[in-house]
């Protein structure tokens, strides 16, 4: 048994934790956010945040080219602190929401697949949580 690699990207966001919280948890707001670059978008969203709960995020390629569902079920879901999942594939992740000067600083931890260099994943990962931080900053 291998053990995995964790990776974790961080933003600031200039927003109180219930905003950021609510920004995060929206389907309505993850389909406006949840991509890596523009010629990526989410047009499709669910979430049953609680423990227990479901989650899908339909991730594709704008030119339809290519598609995927991003999926997991919650394993602890404390409002405006902490979210913690297990993907389909037995990957773990925790995002941490912490209160900072008046805005949020938001964590997230997860395990590395093995099918891309772990750079690449920091990346990806790190410019959809850039993208979070712009899209709950612009919301009043």
């Amino acid at each position: 048994m291998s053990i995995s690699t964790r990776i974790t990207v961080t933003a600031f966001v200039a927003k109180p934790v219930a905003h950021v919280w609510t920004i995060w948890t929206d389907p309505a707001h993850i389909t406006q956010w949840n991509a890596a670059t523009d010629d990526w978008h989410c047009p499709k969203a669910s979430n049953d945040l609680r423990t227990g709960g479901r989650f899908s995020s339909t991730m594709a390629a704008r030119d339809g080219s290519f598609s995927f569902d991003f999926e997991g079920v919650y394993d602890d879901v404390q409002p405006h602190r902490r979210i913690a999942y297990t993907m389909t594939d037995g990957r773990t992740c925790e995002i941490l929401f912490s209160e900072v000067d008046g805005g949020t600083q938001v964590t997230e931890r997860f395990d590395a697949e093995t099918q891309n260099p772990v750079e690449m994943q920091r990346a990806g990962w790190q410019s959809i949580l850039d993208r979070f931080k712009a899209h709950a900053e612009a919301q009043a």
